[in-house]
């Protein structure tokens, strides 16, 4: 069932509104009559209940580690019968694109729900909680983490829809956020699988060789282009074959990132039955929708 994922700045208030989503949610599901709402629980995940300290926003590697057990933690819990609240500040938008792709792989719904409290107005919340100690950043890692933060776009698909509370706000906007993930006709909100997400066993001859050499030959493409664009910034490729055009970023993307990302395609791709002439255009999606991430 949906996945609701909360962001905002350390110390914004989120495992708050959180409860208020959740407490909602429940009545909801309570006074419902209807068969399917009846089913469905509500479960939220936060760093606390999985044993996550804040320490580990003091270096790299233990934030990094930390978030691929929080997103584990969602995919645990993502099922038909559950509505997952993700509980964390959620500050990096390529992060908050992999949870929008593991809610559509489950073909389920998802948005995204801003904590837009001003980040002088944390500082004073996040100090607080350290003089109480109830909790709180360290203040060198909560000036780090108000540096970094990726405000959520309505405009990209990954943070849409996407619904922002303000610090003056009693409630978040909770019934039309149950109306985007749940509905309220009766009938269950089911979202196409991406194509990269649809498993299905692959049966034309030579796929895999069609797959590598396709998408080899684009990120050649790509490399070729940049050389003769040199110090250009962004650029739109043109893909041979093809009437589509690959969106470049901002900062020049070298081979080895490329590599891994048509490394990624492959592996989501390798049991999937598309034709071959679908690869080039899906990988090209593939990229844009990556791409548009380092902007």
């Amino acid at each position: 069932m949906p996945l609701v994922l909360l962001s905002g700045y350390p110390s914004s208030g989120k495992t708050f509104r959180s409860q208020q989503l959740a407490e909602h949610f429940k009545a909801n599901i309570d006074s419902s009559q209807d068969a399917r709402t009846q089913k469905l629980t509500v479960r939220q995940i936060n760093d606390q209940d999985l044993g996550l300290s804040r320490d580990v926003y003091h270096a790299a590697r233990p934030e990094k580690d930390a978030r691929a057990a929080f997103a584990s933690a969602i995919k645990r819990e993502l099922s038909r019968d559950t509505i997952v609240i993700a509980d964390a500040m959620n500050y990096i938008k390529g992060f908050r694109y992999q949870l929008f792709c593991e809610a559509k792989a489950v073909q389920t719904t998802s948005c995204v729900v801003h904590v837009g409290t001003p980040a002088d107005k944390c500082l004073e919340l996040n100090d607080k909680a350290l003089a109480a100690k109830t909790g709180g950043y360290a203040p060198e890692d909560f000036e780090n983490l108000v540096f970094r933060y990726e405000e959520p776009n309505g405009m990209a698909r990954w943070d849409s829809p996407l619904f922002t509370v303000l610090y003056e706000d009693d409630q978040p906007p909770c019934e039309a956020i149950w109306e985007a993930i749940v509905g309220s006709d009766g009938k269950a909100k089911v979202v196409k699988s991406h194509q990269a997400t649809a498993l299905r066993p692959a049966t034309e001859q030579n796929y895999l060789y069609e797959l590598d050499k396709t998408t080899s030959e684009i990120v050649s493409q790509i490399i070729a282009w940049q050389k003769d664009h040199p110090g250009e910034a962004g650029g739109q490729v043109p893909v041979q074959g093809s009437e589509q055009v690959v969106d470049l970023p901002v900062n020049t993307m070298s081979l080895p990132q490329l590599q891994r990302l048509r490394r990624q395609f492959i592996a989501l791709n390798r049991q999937h039955n598309l034709s071959k002439g679908r690869i080039s255009g899906l990988f090209v999606d593939y990229l844009n929708d990556a791409l548009g991430l380092q902007d």
